[in-house]
């Protein structure tokens, strides 16, 4: 008995040790990924801070009290607001301002998304896990209530979070360009005022083109990389920390007291409020920490913040006071900035250092901004784009050629509009800080309905951090001219086009609804529809997730033939990160069996990765297989849930890699005993006839026995697999209803109309050859 408990004590100990190295491991990657803009801040924090505004006295009171700022917003904002109670908010393992909004929209029943459905809510992605209190009537439930019942107030919260949304892209812009501009900068102290003027921008510029070319290419081949630079950086910037305050000021630890913020307000007033947009800069890619949650895990982003990155940026800051407060005037034009309180012996490697950091936390937000467009875009927010997976074992590291080459434009037209940091830094703390308060607004949404928490505690979080994040947007905002337009700017270009887009969307789906053809039509016209069925499987694409869409109907009356199986496909995004394997695919039946009609959704999150065509196909072939041997309309358990529908009956299927136990498909060219594994004198197959093209079998479990109709349905599903598949994509042209408002013309016939004609097509028919493909438009007046 004592031998059984050593044994079990020795496996426990052994699980933990893999658990805490699996967990350190993780927070020594998330140095790299998650932190690379944070750790930079200092380069650019005390000389944006110092521009203009406030000026660097005898006396020590501005730079006492800018360190005190930035002491007290490092610890109130990253480590107590978002260690501490933001990373508790993820949806699913997910971060990020749409994981809170879909936490709200699954809470509160909300969808911005037109084609959900009931058995959505049975995934087991949608469960709501999240309630930390019992489910009672309080203020949470009534607020809960009159978010379902106000469509303005769902429309203002949808647009909250697209505002943050805008922000997080115009980030994506503004960070890499002050990043590599201020690293760059440190060359103005190694070379005369002339010749620095006509080097900086340059070489800022081409580091630029560099990062942005190279994106294709993924961070997994540098990713290695990123965690040792920045490591390397903060133990820079910590070193050089500790030997400016023990050299310069061994007592400017005092100056973390509060009471120097109230004698730096005192002293400077009104110039000393509008030099907070400087300090919020020490912040700038704390978002980072919830936006990649789902890379890393919560304790392990925790122990890399609390552990390393938050005593080295403390103890930077306070290097550079304690230099700063002993050298009060600085003949060189660089003024108070990172570089000066580098020794001048090692300032050349620290350049290099700085310039490899800047380019770590330039990537971070670049690949931040690729996530974020692949999330909007799946969700109905923004124009469908080529989506490039770069690795094929990390998932979430993709690459947006278009958006790439935008963000890479906008990077060098603020880097030579602007070519200096004090614009640069207003234009970028104020997305930093928008996208912080949105974050706020939406955080106590969810404590009050999706914690079920009071709705004091809640208020007292929007006053807390609410409260010292409006005194920086207000700072920040007041430097509108100075540059801190352009984050306006880009943002809402970014809204309107998201709007645009989310609107027109919304629009065709109600028209679909509105126009769906009568099922009784479709029995009027027998089991050959009225036309010839030749063989081969027709994969007609809608949006529509019940009834047929009206462009069937175009179809069937102006094709000649059709396919010997028809299958309305729908590719729907839901408001979950991930959806399980073995509920991918929602199957049904339209009409009766001799009609060979199928209705298959198949569902992913905003996350998931879409499978390539070949593999696709076959999982789709297979689920409509495993529909058809399961007994489909007929079936009433053993581990499908069957949803009821106005004409059909949808069941839950999985892809064919997840099936323990059902059909499975053997595609090949080979001899009769190709592709045989172990086992197979248990199963049973049905082969079509010998043809000479490729050769489709489906192995069936022993039992449950199959009927003889379902036999002869497999039959002719595998007879229509081997003649090939095809597929029918109808164009609609959208267009506004005659006696339409200005502004819904405007937005419909012009502005969604080009988004139309100038994005991607549907996501799964990209690599599909165009002699399998086949167009069919119509014009939809909504």
């Amino acid at each position: 008995m004592d031998l059984e408990v050593a044994e079990d004590y020795k496996s426990s100990t052994i699980k933990k040790k893999e658990s805490w190295r699996t967990v350190l491991t993780l927070a020594f990657q998330s140095l790299g990924v998650v932190y690379g803009d944070l750790s930079t801040s200092p380069l650019y924090v005390y000389k944006s801070t110092f521009a203009e505004d406030i000026h660097h006295s005898e006396t020590n009171e501005e730079i006492y009290g800018v360190l005190s700022f930035i002491f007290w917003t490092l610890t109130l904002i990253p480590l107590l607001k978002y260690v501490f109670i933001v990373l508790r908010a993820d949806d699913n393992g997910e971060g990020g301002t749409f994981a809170l909004y879909s936490l709200l929209c699954r809470h509160t029943k909300m969808s911005f998304l037109p084609n959900c459905q009931v058995a959505d809510e049975e995934l087991s992605a949608y469960k709501k896990k999240d309630s930390v209190g019992p489910p009672v009537i309080n203020i949470g439930f009534r607020m809960k209530s009159m978010l379902e019942k106000h469509k303005v107030l769902q429309k203002m919260l949808l647009l909250l979070a697209l505002i943050g949304t805008c922000m997080v892209i115009g980030d994506g812009v503004l960070t890499p360009a002050i990043s590599v501009f201020s690293a760059v900068s440190g060359l103005e102290l190694s070379m005369s005022k002339e010749h620095h003027k006509y080097v900086e921008v340059p070489v800022a510029c081409f580091v630029l083109v560099c990062l942005f070319a190279l994106q294709h290419y993924g961070t997994h081949r540098v990713g290695f990389l990123f965690a040792p630079i920045t490591i390397a950086w903060l133990f820079c910037i910590s070193a050089i920390g500790v030997y400016n305050i023990i050299h310069w000021n061994p007592h400017v630890y005092q100056a973390l007291s509060p009471y120097y913020m109230y004698k730096f307000l005192k002293k400077t007033r009104l110039q000393g409020w509008m030099s907070l947009g400087g300090i919020l800069l020490c912040i700038t890619g704390s978002e980072a920490m919830f936006a990649d949650l789902g890379h890393f895990s919560q304790l392990s982003i925790k122990i890399a913040f609390t552990s390393v990155v938050y005593p080295s940026l403390i103890l930077a800051y306070m290097g550079q006071a304690a230099y700063l407060s002993k050298h009060h005037i600085i003949e060189s034009e660089y003024k108070i900035g990172f570089y000066v309180s580098v020794p001048e012996r090692i300032r050349w490697p620290v350049l290099a250092i700085a310039i490899l950091a800047a380019v770590v936390g330039s990537q971070a937000i670049i690949t931040g901004t690729f996530s974020i467009i692949k999330q909007c875009s799946a969700l109905g927010c923004f124009p469908r784009v080529k989506i490039v997976h770069t690795s094929s074992k990390i998932h979430g590291q993709i690459y947006i050629p278009e958006i790439n080459w935008t963000l890479m434009l906008l990077c060098l037209a603020v880097t030579i509009g602007f070519r200096d940091t004090k614009r640069m830094g207003n234009a970028a703390g104020l997305a930093v800080i928008t996208v912080m308060l949105v974050t706020t607004c939406l955080m106590s949404l969810v404590m009050v309905i999706c914690w079920n928490q009071s709705i004091f505690l809640a208020i007292g979080f929007i006053l807390l951090f609410g409260s010292i994040e409006a005194l920086y947007f207000s700072a920040s905002l007041i430097k509108f001219l100075e540059g801190a337009w352009v984050p306006i700017a880009l943002a809402f270009t970014f809204m309107v086009v998201m709007y645009v887009w989310h609107y027109g969307t919304v629009k065709k789906y109600e028209f679909d609804v509105q126009n769906k053809v009568s099922i009784n039509w479709l029995l009027s016209l027998g089991p050959s529809l009225g036309i010839v069925r030749v063989r081969g499987i027709g994969l007609i694409h809608t949006e529509l997730v019940s009834g047929i869409p009206a462009i069937f109907s175009h179809f069937v009356t102006n094709l000649p033939a059709f396919h010997q199986v028809l299958v309305f496909l729908c590719i729907k995004s839901v408001p979950v990160p991930y959806v399980q394997p073995e509920e991918r695919f929602l199957v049904g039946r339209i009409g009766p069996k001799e009609y060979r009609l199928y209705r298959c959704i198949v569902r992913y999150g905003y996350h998931d990765v879409h499978k390539d065509d070949m593999e696709f196909e076959r999982d789709l072939v297979c689920s409509i297989a495993e529909f058809i041997r399961s007994g489909n309309s007929d079936y009433n358990g053993g581990g499908m849930e069957e949803f009821e529908k106005e004409d059909e009956k949808m069941a839950v299927i999985g892809t064919s890699s997840s099936f323990n136990e059902g059909i499975r498909m053997c595609d090949n060219d080979d001899d009769d005993d190709a592709g045989e594994t172990a086992g197979t004198s248990e199963l049973r197959e049905i082969r079509s006839p010998m043809v000479p093209r490729k050769r489709v079998r489906f192995v069936l479990p022993e039992s449950p026995k199959i009927d003889r109709d379902a036999r002869e349905e497999l039959q002719d599903l595998m007879e229509a697999r081997e003649a090939g598949m095809a597929f029918i994509l109808g164009h609609s042209y959208v267009r506004a209803k005659r006696g339409s408002s200005f502004m819904k013309k405007l937005v419909i016939n012009y502005g969604y109309d080009f988004l139309r004609r100038n994005c991607r097509g549907p996501s799964y028919a990209l690599s599909v050859p165009h002699a399998s493909t086949l167009e069919v438009g119509m014009v939809y007046h909504v």
